[in-house]
């Protein structure tokens, strides 16, 4: 049963995916929207980072690995633009000062 409810929502996953590919194969983004969606990364990552940071109450719980990690992935995003080599590196150097910290 879970096997089976793990494939079908795979394949739901899958057709809505596909739906919109096809869908929006034939049409061209104006401007406005692909300048736009330039900042979609950036704000979702912005917005991960700041609820992992601070409590329910609005508290900040950033500790010493937290502050490199992000020192190091803004400096990776500000200098190559790639956010996926950003991530990566922030989480790196989060993990390994946490490790040794």
């Amino acid at each position: 049963m879970i096997l089976t409810a793990i494939i079908l929502t795979g394949i739901g996953s899958y057709l809505m995916r596909v739906f919109f590919i096809f869908a929006l194969a034939r049409y061209q983004f104006p401007p406005i929207m692909l300048q736009a969606l330039e900042y979609v990364a950036p704000t979702v990552m912005a917005a991960l980072v700041v609820s992992l940071l601070t409590t329910p109450n609005g508290e900040l719980v950033a500790g010493v690995p937290e502050i490199v990690g992000l020192v190091g992935t803004a400096i990776v995003a500000k200098v190559s633009g790639n956010h996926i080599l950003a991530l990566l590196t922030g989480m790196t150097t989060f993990w390994l000062v946490g490790w040794i910290v």
